[in-house]
């Protein structure tokens, strides 16, 4: 998909700050970070959202979730804290349809 900026990223055709990447899962630094540590965990292989993953998705998204393992204990995170986000449509707050997780860390929330 020409037409995706994370489709352009995972081809190299857009550059990124890559925090981890393997045959499955590339992540790089979000432009616009929320936290301290803001990492977009995106599938190689482009899935518009996840109302339109299917079972041969599983696979994939779990391999995202894994990613954000990776990089909480490379980033020290995975004792202290750190949160995985998946927006879905535009009432879900996706603005890029290319399904991607936010991995933030780095600041304390209050209350409970």
């Amino acid at each position: 998909m020409t037409d995706c900026v994370f489709c352009r990223i995972v081809a190299r055709q857009n550059q990124a700050d890559i925090e981890y990447e393997d045959e499955h899962v590339v992540a790089f630094k979000d432009i616009y970070p929320k936290a301290p540590v803001h990492v977009l965990i995106v599938p190689r292989r482009h899935i518009a959202t996840l109302t339109e993953a299917t079972e041969d998705d599983i696979d994939v998204l779990g391999r995202c979730v894994l990613a954000a393992r990776r990089i909480a204990e490379a980033r020290g995170f995975a004792e202290r804290g750190f949160r995985l986000g998946l927006n879905t449509g535009p009432e879900g707050g996706q603005v890029v349809y290319h399904i991607h997780f936010h991995f933030t860390a780095g600041r304390r929330t209050s209350g409970g």
